[in-house]
């Protein structure tokens, strides 16, 4: 492949740079000018060694865009420049936008973080925990207590991180299946003793949000999330127009000098095939800017352009520890929780994360699914130019 020298911003591309420092009327006289590109012109030189394809950096405050960036390609082979527009499939971003759906309906009473998953789900009722999770015929023994609300948004559930029935992708199956499917299974550990990075946890939230709300999970967030937040390409199932501005996946080659292309293989193809199926856990489509808006929600409070999404108390519980202090994570509803912020990344290599103590918020869009050791620099040269540039 032949890459071009550069491809940074370029003036016929909607991809700009943004920086709006008088909209709040401070006074940023004696403040440094970040430089005309100031992450592209850092990243462009993993373009230039085919450590990286191409991404969209973008960096915001509570209020406003500060930076919006493109550089390299949505499609390599096809010399197609990445676009500001450009979709992703952002995978475990996506459980913090569940999270944040599951706390409307506790910001509405109608479920509580306390409250026992079998409330709502009785197929849970009588869920045992496995003694020896490595053993299929190992004994079992009864949980201290029944997992929560709380348990599976912090994935200090015990359960599993998927079951067999989730194969050979993880869209097959009505989401009803699936969790009855997680239910049969016995918990891996006693509930809040462990840590335990579930998909079918959060999973399982998407189908209690089914069940009080009487409406699919995936009418739910676009009514009560996206549609308020004005997220019009955020999407479980995107449209043909929408897989035109997907940026193709790349990985490294097996010696690393090189990137391959290469697909979701969690997902079913073709991706606008109306029988794949909502995962909470792992299935949004999103572009940077989309991203972004949800984030701005959350920094303030739960409101967004003067919409209230979520109580500030709800936003408190998501954004703040939720497991026990004697594990060794922190994690909040469904969001980690790192000494000033928190975030969540994704399997390709996305990220989003709010610095609460510079109000920075920084979103990473990218699609690889295996760095070179080069490429591995990406994001934290990126994340180092935002607070450079922008964290003043």
């Amino acid at each position: 492949m032949n890459y071009p020298t550069r491809i940074l911003m370029q003036p016929n591309t909607i991809c700009r740079s943004i920086l709006l420092v008088a909209v709040l009327g401070v006074n940023f006289a004696h403040a440094a000018t970040p430089a005309p590109h100031p992450v592209a012109d850092l990243l462009q030189p993993l373009v230039d060694h085919r450590a990286l394809a191409g991404a969209v950096t973008l960096v915001a405050d509570k209020d406003k865009i500060l930076d919006v960036e493109c550089v390299g390609f949505a499609d390599v082979g096809a010399h197609q420049a990445m676009q500001e527009d450009a979709l992703f499939w952002i995978a475990s971003m996506s459980k913090a936008m569940t999270a944040a759906a599951l706390m409307i309906l506790v910001d509405e009473g109608k479920v509580a973080l306390g409250d026992p998953v079998e409330k709502y789900l009785p197929e849970f009722i009588g869920q045992t925990v496995s003694t020896n999770p490595a053993a299929a015929d190992a004994p079992s023994a009864q949980p201290m207590h029944p997992i929560t609300i709380r348990n599976i948004l912090s994935h200090t559930s015990g359960m599993a991180f998927s079951s067999p029935l989730e194969n050979p992708t993880l869209d097959i199956h009505p989401l009803a299946e699936r969790v009855k499917s997680y239910a049969k299974m016995p918990l891996q550990f006693q509930p809040d003793s462990k840590y335990q990075y579930s998909n079918a946890g959060i999973n399982t939230a998407g189908r209690i949000i089914e069940v009080i709300s009487g409406t699919s999970y995936e009418d739910f967030m676009q009514k009560h999330l996206f549609d308020p937040l004005g997220m019009k390409d955020t999407t479980f199932l995107p449209d043909a127009a929408q897989i035109a501005r997907l940026a193709k996946s790349y990985k490294a080659n097996p010696a690393g000098t090189d990137l391959e292309e290469t697909t979701v293989g969690q997902l079913k193809y073709p991706l606008n095939d109306r029988s794949r199926q909502p995962m909470p856990a792992g299935g949004l489509f999103s572009t940077a800017a989309e991203t972004a808006r949800f984030c701005q929600m959350l920094i303030n409070g739960g409101s967004f352009q003067g919409k209230r999404i979520l109580s500030q108390p709800a936003v408190s519980q998501m954004t703040s520890r939720q497991t026990p202090a004697a594990l060794p994570v922190s994690y909040g509803l469904g969001l980690s929780i790192d000494g000033d912020g928190y975030g969540h990344g994704g399997a390709f290599s996305t990220n989003m994360n709010v610095d609460t103590k510079r109000g920075l918020i920084t979103v990473f869009m990218v699609q690889n699914a295996g760095w070179s050791n080069e490429g591995k620099q990406a994001q934290p040269i990126f994340n180092k130019a935002a607070v450079d540039n922008f964290g003043h």
